[in-house]
């Protein structure tokens, strides 16, 4: 039986368990451990009984930080001089998950054992994904406290923190990730389109989360209905209204980009921004602004189109992000905005979310933003003439 068959036949609870009994008996493995990345994204928490006794590793210092930031494999040799520990990016589709990390005879890890074992947690890593619909497990050990229920409620609704396929590569981030109440980002492919969205619910906490849900339910619902993304913006607002009366709306902005051409159609129902970097210059793409879904009834909205290149870069962020002052009164979407998009160019999509997002905590002066902050990073890479559809794995 392969090692990849063994993983799908363990019960959702027992990977870690199964993953260790095949890489001990296959490559001589002497512990291996599954760390996952918290949804701030500042540690690796180690899986396994609960309650965890043993401690995060940073996600972006030493030999794992490395390894989960750069998403390249990393080995090193022990501090007992007699084992290598292997550092393993676990990465489904885009989506960085977190390392593995894989004890190893000094001299086992070879070229092809470590090519080996990074196919292996691959393997794992869409296991995992599999495996949270029938367990809490691996939900729990990605959070260092307990999420508010707001909170809770939102990263449930999330399809990932990134998504990456021959055309694009998308990373994203939330902030307070333990405490955000209303933000949220969406985005769902086919073979030759990409439709992304960012929502801004209004108010805080629990509120803020129920009709960003509501908003972010009746977009899929439409979308799926196979209708423009005007109308799909349309039907959302007329749940919206019909729910809530115009007293509670959500700033939206809606995108639909062909793969093949690049040509993308917009709706700007609200406040979220859209920022391009082409090479070195970074501009606004300016949307006609339009009413935030919900606010009145039956509003007709209209799309826009703009085309991205080969080599683009789109950076959309919420009103927590744009909006935000410092201490001083200062709008980080003034200068300081640009100044991180403009540092952070040869970063990761995954890697420039977070980045701006640490900008904007730093801006503020306090880890206690006054309101949640969504950032979402594109990489335009385009479809060559006759490149097939398909996915990243």
């Amino acid at each position: 039986m392969s090692a990849e068959s063994e993983l799908r036949a363990a019960p959702p609870h027992a990977l870690v368990t199964t993953a260790r009994r095949i890489l001990t008996d296959r490559a001589g493995a002497t512990e291996v451990t599954l760390l996952l990345a918290d949804y701030s994204l500042s540690v690796l928490q180690p899986v396994g009984h609960l309650p965890e006794t043993s401690a995060p590793l940073p996600a972006h210092e030493g030999p794992a930080g490395t390894a989960f930031t750069t998403q390249r494999p990393l080995v090193e040799v022990a501090d007992d001089q007699a084992t290598e520990l292997a550092y393993l990016p676990i990465t489904v589709r885009g989506d960085r998950l977190g390392i593995l990390r894989v004890r190893l005879p000094a001299g086992a890890a070879s070229a092809a054992t470590v090519l080996s074992l990074a196919d292996f947690a691959t393997a794992l890593g869409h296991e995992v994904s599999t495996a949270d619909r029938d367990t809490d497990l691996y939900l729990r050990a990605r959070r260092t406290r307990r999420l508010t229920l707001a909170a809770e409620m939102q990263w449930q609704l999330l399809p990932g923190r990134g998504c990456a396929r021959a055309e694009y590569v998308i990373g994203a981030h939330l902030e307070p990730a333990y405490a955000v109440g209303g933000d949220n980002f969406d985005w769902s492919t086919s073979a030759d389109h990409l439709t992304l969205t960012v929502t801004d619910g209004m108010g805080q906490g629990i509120d803020a989360s129920l009709l960003t849900s509501l908003t972010v339910g009746a977009l899929r619902n439409a979308r799926r209905a196979g209708i423009s993304l005007a109308d799909q913006a349309c039907l959302a607002d007329q749940a919206l209204f019909a729910q809530y009366g115009g007293k509670a709306y959500s700033s939206t902005l809606l995108l639909q980009f062909d793969l093949t051409t690049g040509r993308v159609q917009a709706v700007d129902a609200g406040s979220p921004q859209l920022y391009r970097l082409c090479g070195t210059t970074i501009e606004q793409i300016t949307l006609d602004a339009q009413l935030p879904l919900g606010m009145f009834e039956e509003t007709p909205y209209e799309e826009q189109t703009f085309h991205v290149e080969p080599g683009d870069r789109l950076i959309a962020v919420s009103t927590g992000v744009h909006s935000t002052r410092s201490a001083a009164g200062d709008l980080f979407g003034e200068r300081v905005l640009r100044q991180v998009l403009g540092a952070t160019r040869q970063a990761s999509p995954h890697e420039a979310a977070h980045a701006l997002v640490a900008g904007l905590i730093e801006h503020f002066g306090s880890n206690s933003l006054a309101a949640d902050a969504a950032v979402v990073c594109l990489d335009w890479r385009g479809r060559a003439p006759g490149q097939p559809a398909r996915a990243n794995s």
